[in-house]
């Protein structure tokens, strides 16, 4: 596992590499609108979750014209502000309509405390992903406190642990573990899932892939049709996607 997992956990929480990520730019000419996509009978595009290849977890329609990718992290403000502010109008107005599909993949900028809360956002597979995600956003500062007030003494034994006990440790101290618990998810399976080594490998590939390619350098990065682009916020992410088609 090439990924290293923070150690000095509370100076990482100073938004080191958070809302940072270099962008290469817009997408070129604005596109003809795109008309929307139905989905099969039966089904909901804004409920249409699938884990990918990649190590993600995809909403929507597996062959929307516009494919939108986040590299986030749990534990970044500025991804949190775009959760809050953006989830439920990408979701409402352009994942359901079947023009662009929305995926997700953890970027661990922070190191531990985003693996903690990675393994815990994933633990119940791609049915709960996206609400439990929004809903980790929704809660960011209430976890983000806790993990603020974890005692020096506490992080002094890190280096002598093993990742997935970091990780336990990090989740209890978080209050994550209940939070999951009273979200559907019981408290033995949230607790296996951060003991999961082979999650674990799978979480520190993804981020290490993903700095591997250069194009991931903090978070939140967007990646619109496989191209980066120059936005952190809602607000200027749904000019692009309008730009594309959407």
């Amino acid at each position: 596992m090439k990924f290293r997992l923070a150690t000095a956990i509370l100076p990482l929480i100073a938004l080191a590499g958070c809302g940072s990520g270099n962008s290469t730019g817009n997408l070129s000419a604005p596109a003809t609108p795109i008309a929307a996509i139905a989905a099969p009978a039966g089904q909901n595009w804004a409920e249409t979750t699938a884990l990918t290849a990649e190590g993600g977890y995809r909403l929507g329609n597996p062959n929307a014209p516009i494919k939108l990718v986040e590299y986030g992290s749990r534990t970044c403000p500025t991804c949190g502000q775009f959760g809050r502010e953006g989830m439920e109008p990408l979701i409402k107005n352009y994942v359901s309509t079947g023009k662009v599909s929305y995926e997700f993949r953890d970027f661990l900028v922070h190191g531990a405390p985003d693996l903690a809360a990675a393994l815990l956002g994933t633990c119940g597979g791609p049915q709960p992903f996206f609400p439990l995600l929004e809903q980790m956003y929704q809660n960011q500062t209430t976890y983000l406190d806790k993990l603020q007030k974890m005692s020096p003494e506490a992080q002094a034994k890190f280096p002598s642990m093993k990742p997935n006990q970091v990780a336990t440790a990090l989740a209890e101290q978080m209050g994550l573990i209940e939070f999951v618990k009273q979200r559907g998810i019981p408290e033995d399976k949230a607790r296996a899932c951060l003991n999961d080594q082979a999650k674990l490998e799978a979480a520190a590939k993804l981020s290490d892939d993903a700095t591997s390619s250069g194009k991931v350098t903090g978070t939140p990065t967007f990646l619109v049709n496989d191209q980066k682009v120059d936005a952190v916020a809602w607000s200027q992410l749904e000019p692009i996607l309008k730009g594309a088609g959407g």
